[in-house]
């Protein structure tokens, strides 16, 4: 189909992870091209192909899709399956999907997306721990509705679940207390052959970039 997905460095950039691991999910072929943060020509190579300024962007043939959600939203035109069924369930995965995107300030403040980090220890703001609370509420809700379909949010994989993926990296990578049913999802996770190859190829990143690291070893 002629795609081609450009992303950030897969250690650090968690909006390049979503419409990665959605397309993976979904089956949908595409090149990648990673471009590297904090290097000279980071910022010349992503003007070249993103009118935002900003990875990640999609080029498919003449049209470039720039932005986490509408990349995700243009492979649901492809492979609907990516949203539920179900139109009232695609209204709520819509939603959490939004909120995720344009909130959680706190938290992608103070716990910065950071594959290979391992039990670190922050020390959060309230504000930060509140939206924690909030991301509980919002995965052991629909956990609950909805187990018997099967172990994401909805039942079965979808956008939601994509965009919720660098919460799941950041719980690992920084020492926080989480509920059973945040755990339990967590583990959904690391149990996933395509979110597991981001993981592989995330851990052999060499680039090191002192302002996207925090929290002490």
């Amino acid at each position: 189909m002629s795609m081609t997905l450009y992303l950030g460095t897969k250690n650090y950039s968690s909006w390049s992870l979503r419409p990665w691991l959605a397309a993976r999910k979904a089956a949908i072929k595409f090149d990648e091209i990673i471009i590297d943060f904090d290097q000279p020509d980071t910022k010349s190579r992503i003007l070249e192909v993103s009118p935002s300024g900003k990875v990640p962007v999609l080029i498919h043939k003449e049209l470039k899709i720039w932005d986490s959600l509408a990349i995700c939203e243009y492979f649901a035109e492809i492979e609907p399956q990516l949203w539920p069924e179900q139109s009232d369930l695609r209204a709520i995965a819509r939603s959490v999907s939004a909120e995720m995107h344009s909130g959680f300030m706190a938290i992608r403040n103070e716990m910065g997306m950071n594959v290979k980090a391992k039990h670190r220890k922050v020390t959060l703001t309230n504000q930060a721990q509140e939206e924690l609370l909030r991301i509980d509420q919002i995965w052991t809700g629909l956990r609950q509705q909805y187990h018997a379909q099967g172990n994401w949010l909805f039942g079965k994989f979808s956008i939601a679940d994509a965009m919720f993926a660098p919460v799941v990296i950041r719980l690992k990578a920084y020492t926080v207390k989480t509920s059973p049913t945040m755990q339990a999802y967590v583990e959904t996770f690391y149990n996933d052959s395509a979110f597991l190859e981001w993981i592989n190829d995330a851990e052999q990143d060499t680039l090191i970039v002192p302002r996207l690291e925090c929290g002490q070893v």
